[in-house]
């Protein structure tokens, strides 16, 4: 699937609930804030991006057209943001790689969302030319391994209190990774 089209994916998930999976768009910036909002209080202390504030999501969903990456976005039938994910084209000598973010909506982990937004990304890393992609994740986040891991991802580094979470903790950070070509 060519993540730049307007193609969609709408996978049945196994407790029979449909979403659709397609590109991030301008007009999602008020589903992508009530997603942030409704993320649950855990979910805060990992995330990169903070999906609380208009102006980063603004930023989001303004760069739908950027060059070096893809954000893909699965939506319910009534239009609600339920899952997000990006790969973005590391610059300079690696730039056969890519970065990787999944975020699933508290009530649909566990639905095979994630495995379905995976193949998503693999195809948006494929669309931008990246043969690798990484992910970064803290020690902490044995749900969102699990994921990467089903997918196919191996840890290739472990770097020893090198994330700082949102309250200055800092956290042991896995870099696992996939190759997609």
């Amino acid at each position: 699937m060519n993540m730049r089209s307007e193609a969609h994916d709408t996978p049945l998930l196994r407790d029979g609930r449909s979403v659709t999976i397609r590109s991030l768009c301008e007009a999602d910036h008020d589903a992508m804030l009530a997603f942030g909002e409704q993320l649950p209080q855990d979910d805060w202390i990992y995330l990169e991006d903070d999906l609380h504030n208009p102006d980063i999501i603004r930023r989001l969903v303004n760069a739908a057209e950027a060059e070096n990456w893809r954000q893909i976005v699965a939506v319910d039938p009534v239009g609600a943001v339920v899952g997000y994910g990006v790969v973005r084209r590391l610059p300079g000598w690696s730039n056969h790689v890519g970065d990787v973010q999944l975020i699933i909506s508290a009530d649909y982990r566990r639905s095979g969302l994630g495995t379905a937004m995976g193949g998503a990304i693999f195809a948006a890393a494929r669309d931008l030319g990246v043969g690798k992609v990484i992910v970064e994740i803290m020690a902490e986040q044995v749900g969102g391994q699990a994921i990467f891991t089903r997918l196919g991802f191996a840890v290739e580094g472990r770097l020893s209190a090198h994330a700082r979470d949102r309250q200055g903790h800092h956290h042991d950070l896995h870099v696992l990774a996939y190759h997609v070509a």
